[in-house]
């Protein structure tokens, strides 16, 4: 396997592939982010790193995920993995943790967020629709136990009743939470659920959330429909 190159200082190096819904959160996240933050990221580029490509000439996905080097930046031998060349290279592993290590360092404006001291109602509200995401949502879609999705979908359904987003006051405001959530509920029929016409306040806002700026930018990258 040939060696990636080495990143420049003032970037976030993405590792993914273009399969990953986890990878894609983040993705997304980050694209919201550039175009909300131009001047931030006039001095912070994204590189991302296609595990699944020969971009790297990497012959076995398993195989890399168990180099040294890869389970250096993460013992759990996964993606997505986040590299802050800002913050002398530190990794961060696990798309949820991601999530919140780029709310705290490059949401300064908490435009996909809330802030924790200000409105914590609102910020633990953000956590609790994250943990019931990487939790439940995407192991058990991941896995194929479509009656759970099912369920959990009706979760998000009751999470959705007279709002536009999941979190904040009145209609609520795109965040985090959302963007978590979408990458999994955009497979459904993976999942095996062919229609969300069960869940109205879902399929709306499903159709709203993919098209956000961010969304769009971001699903060029990835390959699954």
């Amino acid at each position: 396997m040939s060696k990636s190159p080495a990143p420049k200082p003032g970037k976030l190096t993405l590792y993914s592939n273009h399969l990953s819904p986890n990878g894609l959160k983040v993705s997304i996240y980050l694209e919201e982010l550039r175009a909300k933050e131009p001047a931030l990221f006039e001095s912070v580029t994204l590189e991302r790193v296609d595990l699944s490509t020969g971009m790297h000439k990497i012959k076995s996905l398993k195989a890399c995920y168990q180099q040294p080097s890869f389970l250096k930046l993460n013992p759990n031998g996964r993606i997505p993995i986040l590299v802050d060349h800002n913050a002398d290279d530190f990794p961060v592993f696990e798309s949820a943790a991601i999530l919140l290590y780029l709310e705290q360092n490059y949401d300064k404006k908490k435009a996909f967020s809330f802030d924790a001291e200000k409105s914590p109602k609102e910020y633990s509200s953000i956590l609790q629709w994250i943990f019931f995401a990487h939790g439940g949502l995407g192991p058990m879609q991941g896995q194929g136990y479509r009656e759970e999705v099912k369920r959990l979908y009706g979760v998000l359904e009751k999470g959705l009743a007279n709002r536009d987003w999941l979190v904040g006051p009145g209609r609520g405001r795109y965040t985090i939470a959302d963007m978590n959530a979408f990458p999994w509920v955009r497979l459904h029929t993976r999942a095996g659920v062919e229609d969300l016409g069960e869940w109205p306040n879902l399929k709306a806002w499903l159709v709203r959330i993919s098209e956000q700026p961010g969304v769009k930018a971001a699903i060029k990258w990835v390959a699954l429909k």
